[in-house]
């Protein structure tokens, strides 16, 4: 189970404040005495803190988070349903859920509640931040996140399957996803009633994710043309039908319709050089050595947009992920990850352990 931090007091980039902030976060080995050893893992869109359920190989003594070493962290992002600040917490001026009226947020927003976080947990400087797709938007803010005397607060970053900023292309898939949950009859601009949730729409906004998810060698390979088996229907569905709809049921069942529009709009916001000058001026500005993974049959963040950050990043290392899978293939090929991750750590292993 998560631990929660509850903040006093935040104020968004837009200026809306917040008072009582939860922030749920879990952790994983200790705080050194000079606050200097911990790892930031940033989670995806529909995630959550438990790293061990869905990155569970890379963590553990000689991986790519070990605990034996590092003192792992990972935050809930705010919007989403795990325990943080979101649509689903009560707001304390009323004592009834957010839900619609909940402020937008961007990646920026999210760093800086984090930050208060770490303040909390005492941690003086981050030897790494790592995460993929929406957790590696929050990677890149990080590394414009400086410490009182000036210096880069995290040393070294790992963004995995992300560009620097949400394409069109991104962003109509986001947007396409946004329609499905609005067409539905019980969404009612987002004021909908907790008990009865739009979740027909969240259903089909998660079938079209899921699309994007993978890719075209991934479906074919797993699921062909073959048809699901079911008594007494003379017409079954196709298996990757049957696949889709089990998606949609099962997030409708842990997700909330309003938490996944805010985190798909904060997702949107995402442009590291917005208010910093030209985007490859901004990329320029970090200048801490990373770590860009991108994975070779990814079409919802394709490779060329790791190869773009990682021709712009002054020191940064590009490692192709080599799999059918599409962008999931960070939550699948998870020991090929773990490879990638330990050798870059071996490379740079007297500076980060610094």
């Amino acid at each position: 189970m998560p631990s929660t931090y509850i903040h006093p007091t935040f104020t968004t980039e837009a200026g809306t404040t917040l008072h009582d902030v939860p922030i749920a976060y879990r952790t994983w080995g200790r705080l050194n005495a000079s606050g200097t050893n911990a790892v930031i893992v940033c989670h995806a869109l529909t995630g959550d803190t438990n790293v061990d359920d869905w990155w569970g190989p890379l963590l553990g003594a000689g991986r790519a988070l070990d605990p034996e070493r590092d003192f792992i962290l990972c935050a809930n992002v705010p919007g989403s349903p795990y325990g943080s600040v979101s649509p689903v917490t009560p707001d304390p001026e009323t004592g009834n859920p957010y839900g619609a009226d909940f402020p937008a947020l961007t990646p920026r927003d999210t760093v800086a509640l984090h930050r208060h976080l770490l303040k909390h947990l005492g941690v003086q400087r981050v030897r790494y931040a790592i995460g993929g797709s929406m957790g590696g938007m929050h990677v890149l803010e990080w590394a414009f996140e400086r410490t009182k005397a000036g210096d880069p607060l995290v040393k070294r970053i790992v963004p995995i399957a992300v560009g620097g900023r949400h394409t069109p292309w991104q962003i109509g898939w986001s947007e396409a996803q946004r329609q499905a949950i609005y067409a539905d009859p019980k969404w009612n601009g987002g004021a909908y009633d907790p008990n009865d949730p739009p979740r027909s729409g969240l259903a089909a906004a998660r079938t079209m994710a899921m699309v994007s998810y993978r890719s075209h060698a991934s479906f074919q390979e797993r699921f062909g043309r073959t048809r699901q088996s079911e008594n007494g229907t003379t017409n079954p569905p196709f298996a990757v039908e049957s696949y889709l709809r089990y998606q949609g049921d099962k997030l409708v069942d842990r997700f909330d319709a309003n938490c996944y529009v805010h985190l798909t709009q904060q997702m949107d916001a995402h442009d590291v050089s917005r208010d910093r000058g030209a985007y490859p001026d901004a990329l320029t500005r970090i200048e801490q050595p990373a770590l860009v993974i991108g994975i070779d049959s990814d079409v919802l963040y394709p490779l060329a947009e790791q190869e773009e950050l990682a021709a712009h990043l002054p020191n940064a290392e590009l490692q192709v992920l080599s799999s059918p899978h599409g962008h999931d293939a960070f939550l699948i090929e998870l020991e090929d990850l773990n490879a990638m991750i330990t050798q870059w750590q071996d490379t740079h292993a007297s500076a980060l352990a610094r």
